[in-house]
């Protein structure tokens, strides 16, 4: 599970700078590598981010801990 966390990490990372890369110079950054918004390659892509993202809801109920400095909200190894 650490691996797959890591990995949703990873990935929600790229997806953010993707999104700022948009957002200040409307460039995209996944599809030009990918040859364009609409191709196979770029949809997986786009697609494999969104489930790192969905994976990382998880993360959601630690806020409350890593904010306090609680030890309460480890990861399941």
């Amino acid at each position: 599970m650490k691996a797959i966390s890591f990995i949703a990490l990873i990935l929600i990372i790229v997806g953010a700078l993707n999104w700022g890369l948009w957002g200040f110079f409307q460039f995209d950054l996944v599809s030009w590598l990918c040859g364009g918004t609409s191709s196979w390659l770029s949809r997986l892509v786009y697609s494999i981010i969104g489930l790192a993202g969905i994976w990382s809801l998880k993360f959601l109920g630690c806020c409350k801990a890593i904010c306090s400095g609680s030890d309460s909200c480890k990861p399941k190894e």
